[in-house]
Formats: C-alpha cells, sequence, structure tokens
C-alpha cells in the first residue's frame, strides 16, 4: 500500500539536525507547502554558527539564485582572492587565483564563505516558522503504515511523523539504524584528517589569498582570510595518511575520539619542527574557542531511504570538496519531490533517491588527488612544487579554463527536474 497524507499542506515533518542541509529543506519545503507542520531537533544546546569556509558549486549555484540568497551570499563571503602554495621560506611555488566564473571554478570558488554564515542564512527566514528542539536527538524510530513513530533521546517523548528526515551528519545515527548497521560502516576512509579553528589575529596582514605549505608525512598547514573588523585568521592541519601508515592513522583516530585536547596535543607534536608561520598557528590554536577535528570521510550508504524515513546531506552522501552543495542540491531536491508527488511520501522518496544517487557516485570515488597533493616524502614534495611551478608560470591553468569556458564547458550539474513551486 502506497502511504499518502491526507492533506499535503498539513505534513509533518521532522529534521534532525538544523545545518545547511537540514535549513535548506525547509526553506524549500514551507515554499511548497506553508503550513507545513516542521519540528527540527538539534543535539547543540543553540544554532551552530561557526565553521570553516565552504563553497557553492554545481547545481546548488542555481538553486541558492532560485531561493533568492545569493546576493546575500556574495555580501557575505570571505573575500578570498585565490589560493597560494608556499615553501618554508614563504617563497610562492604557485598562485591559484578565482576564475571570477560560476560555471567554471578553481580551487577558490565564486562563493567562498563560512560555514556559520552560510547556515544562518538559510536557517534565518524559517526559525520562526518552524519547531526547533535545542539540546535532543532522536533515540529511535519504528516504521508504521501510515507514518513513522520517532522517540527523542532526551524527553523520551513519543511521536509520529509523515516524514523523519536525517539531516545528522556524517556519523548519522539515524541512518545506522535505518540499515542496521554501525554508522561508521558506510563512511569512506579517505586518509585525512583535518582540524579547523579561527585565530584571533590576522596573520596574512590583509592579503586576501589564502596561504599553505606542507612538509614530509603528509602534513600541511593552511591559513585563510576572514573579514572580521578585528583581524582574525582561519586555520587548518591537515594530515594525510596513506593505508600503509598504519602507526600514524591510528594515533590520529584515537586523538580524534578523545577529544580536542587530546587532539590539539597531538598537533603540537607533529607540528613542532615546521617552520613558516606554524608556531603562530599552533599558539592561535590553542587560544582559538572554536576547535574542530573530524575525519575526512565520504558517506557510501547503500540507500537513502525507507517507506518514511530519508538520508539527507552528509548524513547520507557526505563527500569533501562538494558536500555543501550536495546538502543544497538533496535539500532542494528532496522539497521538490515532495510537491510533485501530491502527497505520495513513498514515491517522491524514491523520485529522490533516483535522482541523488547517480550524481553523487559521479562526484566519490577512490579520489588520490589529495595525496598526491600532500605528498610525503621531500622528493615527493620537490616534484610537486615543480609542476606546480611550470603549470602557473606558463599559465597553464588559467589557458585551459578560458579554453574551457569558450568551449561552452561547465562544472558537472545535477539534472534538476522542473518542479511545481507556486508563485510568490
Amino acid at each position: 500500500m502506497i502511504s499518502k497524507t491526507p492533506a499535503m499542506s498539513k505534513l509533518k515533518v521532522l529534521i534532525s539536525g538544523s545545518g545547511i542541509a537540514g535549513s535548506v529543506f525547509a526553506s524549500c519545503l514551507l515554499r511548497a507547502y506553508p503550513n507545513a507542520n516542521i519540528t527540527i531537533v538539534e543535539r547543540d544546546p543553540a544554532l551552530r554558527l561557526t565553521g570553516a569556509s565552504v563553497d557553492i558549486r554545481s547545481s546548488a549555484v542555481n538553486i541558492i539564485k532560485w531561493m533568492g540568497v545569493e546576493g546575500e551570499i556574495r555580501t557575505r563571503s570571505t573575500k578570498e582572492e585565490g589560493m597560494q602554495m608556499l615553501d618554508m621560506n614563504s617563497k610562492v611555488i604557485a598562485t591559484f587565483r578565482a576564475t571570477g566564473s560560476t560555471d567554471i571554478q578553481s580551487m577558490t570558488s565564486e562563493y567562498e564563505i563560512f560555514r556559520g554564515e552560510l547556515a544562518k542564512i538559510f536557517i534565518d527566514p524559517v526559525v520562526d516558522k518552524v519547531k526547533v528542539i535545542f539540546d535532543e536527538t532522536v533515540e529511535t524510530f519504528e516504521e508504521e503504515e501510515d507514518g513513522v513513530l520517532v522517540t527523542l533521546a532526551k524527553s523520551k517523548k513519543v511521536e509520529k511523523y509523515d516524514l523523519l528526515v536525517a539531516a545528522d551528519g556524517l556519523g548519522s545515527k539515524i541512518r545506522g539504524k535505518l540499515l542496521n548497521a554501525k554508522p561508521s560502516d558506510q563512511i569512506y576512509d579517505e586518509g585525512v584528517h583535518i582540524a579547523y579553528f579561527t585565530i584571533k589575529e590576522d596573520l596574512l596582514k590583509g592579503c586576501l589569498l589564502a596561504k599553505g605549505v606542507s612538509s614530509t608525512g603528509g602534513r600541511a598547514v593552511n591559513i585563510r582570510p576572514d573579514p572580521h573588523p578585528e583581524g582574525r585568521t582561519r586555520a587548518m592541519f591537515m594530515n594525510v595518511t596513506w593505508n600503509s601508515n598504519v602507526e600514524m592513522k591510528a594515533r590520529l583516530n584515537k586523538a580524534l575520539k578523545e577529544g580536542d585536547e587530546a587532539y590539539m596535543t597531538l598537533m603540537e607534536e607533529l607540528y613542532a619542527d615546521m617552520g613558516w608561520l606554524t608556531p603562530q598557528v599552533l599558539r592561535g590554536m590553542r587560544e582559538s574557542d572554536d576547535f574542530y577535528c573530524t575525519l575526512f570521510g565520504q558517506v557510501r550508504s547503500p540507500k537513502l531511504h525507507d517507506r518514511h524515513v530519508v538520508l539527507l546531506g552528509d548524513a547520507g552522501y557526505a563527500t569533501p570538496g562538494i558536500g555543501t552543495s550536495l546538502a543544497i542540491i538533496g535539500g532542494y531536491v528532496l522539497a521538490g519531490e515532495l510537491l510533485r508527488s501530491e502527497g505520495d511520501v513513498k514515491k517522491a522518496l524514491e523520485a529522490y533517491s533516483e535522482l541523488v544517487i547517480p550524481f553523487v557516485k559521479s562526484k566519490q570515488g577512490n579520489d588520490v588527488a589529495i595525496q598526491l597533493f600532500t605528498p610525503q616524502t621531500w622528493w615527493g614534495i620537490g616534484i610537486r612544487n615543480t609542476l606546480l611551478r611550470v603549470v602557473t608560470t606558463l599559465k597553464l591553468d588559467q589557458l585551459g579554463m578560458s579554453v574551457a569556458a569558450k568551449i561552452g564547458f561547465t562544472e558537472t550539474k545535477a539534472p534538476l527536474p522542473e518542479y511545481p513551486w507556486p508563485v510568490q
């Protein structure tokens, strides 16, 4: 039997997670059905408006324009102009500037924006139109013929919804329950660990180019501009391990599991011998109030939905490099399919999966680019530096993008259907 809501405008939805995926979905669904009953549970005690810079690419560009938020995103962007690779003596190896095009973007997107700023842009228009419960998560759920019965973890409140949307991130507990497996089982380890934080001084001295250095053992330090009026720098430690480097990967995973203090202590040990601005970055790490460390991983879920439960954004298909764009695309498509299905929830979820899965798979894979870009040895770093110098000195990167633009090449885009959105 196909599950339908008796009146789509009365659709009752629970979203787990108030991040970008959940808020984009809520915004789009309210555009389709202003009277939809939406509840968002958020595990943090308040909206999490922090995080490193993210970007917007592919079909997500079309969606932010449709949502009417492109201008605000540009206004609140980081103003980053490009990425510069340096050696330990601050000598420039290569500079990759933004292209100025939304169809063909370089390492620096036309929409570089801090995660918190972007989340605020998406959540602000809907926060007063939905019910938000902080410091709460979904403990369990049970599928029924006409909906899903959800139990919350802290309040133990039990309530039935037409749809449960898991937008609870990389380690989604809902994904684990949906698949009857550990959430970690669906995470493909890319061999990359990241620590993000804000330094309370401008180490770039007003320069709008991000800068980065790397050293042996797959260690990299990157700093990026922050337009904060008092002077700030966004910093990142990145540790890239090959599968053969089992010991280092184990140390990083152990520190990650133990928490921020353990991870910062390990960073101080691993980066103690690096030059450049690394000592200042390490000091800034200790003085920061938004330190965050994580494993760079892809979520490869064998399915994205059941009858009344669906995975959205990182919970279903985390993909470093384009994850934010996938979250925006997923939220738009899910809302659009609920609109197009005219109340047939099962049909909407199937259509969502059929559209999203092929596009996600085209963006995932055994990505070795980051390993090659962050070598383990001095000779590997030397080869990389030589290649980057040749490419940028001869302007081969700019030539390639210029030719691509002239022949009409654009970034691969998800095929977005023409949904019957009501005129606003």
